[in-house]
């Protein structure tokens, strides 16, 4: 299998999004760089490593043993390894560019082994892409009802949460002592925007960028980047495992009004037979949802596209909304923060104990935007609150 050493990557631009499908686009570099892909499962991580493959780079792909052994959901990943050692001559070389690593992101040793075998066969590690992922749908009082929902919220943590750090614990040594590397972590706009029936989900993407964000700093004096990578939620939702907790009747539509995602989820499911769910009160229910190829490939790759052309760069972002949909729902949530923050601007100067320059600077710009509200403000404040939930709309 080809070796790759200690060649640095000095990328200086990326490409734009557009509506359409968008072509893959990369920043330049001076030679092909290895990712290490935590989920390589999921239909979104299938499509970008045959981007990345195409391209040149090298490719670790670790695979989460229970969703190997799921036919169904591993099926498109055995497809690819196929074609890799196909005789196909756009495939020529793939086969020397891939390596599969059964791993347990759960498990820190495995994800240590996981790091220490990459690093043997292609060298380096580049670009490490965390993106395991799977919901818990259900309201915080159903996940409270019994010990088998109480443990869903424990499992939600473990896979959204730990299996990422636990990566990122142990590829740092090897990324500090190349003194380059680039961390994207892949979670959604469920990191500004609560979600009703996605409480937990919700949290722990929460926690995950939290510590990404003081992770960063640490990290900056080796020269390793930190990006937050953020689709909107249906993105990493219906690519991979749904799990429904026993639906309490106190939350069913016809009683409660509050927009929720398990009616959105269980429609898209009951769209095909082969996942039809009914919701039950008793059961915890497991699905992947099933959709077309085409849909798809629509649903994902402005996110692949997205990946591609920050992976590596010279000064990626610390973190990229995908999407207009969800940069406008992004921003009517900061909006409304900053909407509040205006409106109650005196009670957080109260508390002040020594006048200052910003204190009447802050003093200064209420009293100029009430002004330029005028008449107008009784009218309301716009914003993301949940009569208007953002990202809530119907997917195409």
């Amino acid at each position: 299998m080809a070796d790759r050493r200690s060649s640095e990557a000095v990328p200086t631009t990326s490409g734009r999004q557009s509506h359409a499908i968008p072509a893959a686009s990369f920043p330049t570099h001076n030679s092909p760089r290895t990712w290490l892909i935590t989920s390589a499962l999921t239909p979104l991580a299938i499509r970008l490593t045959r981007q990345l493959l195409a391209h040149g780079d090298y490719i670790v792909a670790c695979l989460p043993p229970q969703e190997i052994e799921h036919e169904d959901r591993s099926a498109e990943f055995r497809e690819l390894i196929n074609e890799c050692k196909s005789n196909r001559k756009d495939r020529e070389g793939w086969k020397d560019r891939i390596r599969p690593i059964r791993c347990d992101s759960r498990v820190m040793g495995q994800c240590g082994a996981a790091v220490a075998e990459a690093v043997q066969i292609f060298g380096r590690i580049d670009i490490m892409l965390c993106c395991r992922a799977e919901a818990v749908v259900g309201t915080v009082e159903e996940l409270s009802t019994n010990p088998a929902t109480q443990n869903l919220v424990r499992d939600q943590f473990e896979t959204v949460y730990f299996s990422q750090v636990n990566f990122i614990k142990a590829a740092l040594p090897q990324l500090r002592a190349q003194h380059t590397g680039h961390i994207m972590v892949l979670t959604s706009i469920g990191g500004h925007i609560g979600t009703p029936g996605m409480s937990f989900y919700t949290a722990a993407v929460w926690a995950l960028e939290g510590f990404c964000d003081s992770l960063a700093y640490e990290i900056a004096p080796f020269n390793i980047k930190m990006t937050i990578v953020q689709p909107n939620k249906e993105i990493l939702s219906l690519t991979n495992r749904l799990i429904f907790s026993p639906l309490l009747p106190q939350y069913e539509a016809d009683l409660n009004p509050a927009p929720n995602m398990r009616d959105v989820l269980s429609t898209v499911l009951n769209s095909n037979p082969d996942t039809y769910i009914e919701q039950s009160e008793d059961e915890i229910q497991y699905r992947y949802a099933k959709l077309p190829p085409a849909t798809l490939d629509k649903l994902v790759m402005e996110t692949v596209h997205a990946l591609t052309a920050i992976g590596g760069h010279e000064n990626p972002p610390a973190r990229h909304i995908v999407g207009f949909e969800g940069a406008i729902a992004v921003r009517e949530k900061l909006k409304t923060v900053t909407e509040e923050l205006e409106d109650f601007v005196e009670v957080s100067l109260a508390v002040d104990i020594f006048d200052s320059e910003l204190k009447a600077e802050a003093r200064k710009g209420r009293s100029e935007m009430e002004a330029t509200q005028g008449m107008g403000a009784g009218e309301g404040s716009s914003g993301a609150g949940m009569g208007g939930f953002p990202g809530m709309g119907p997917m195409s």
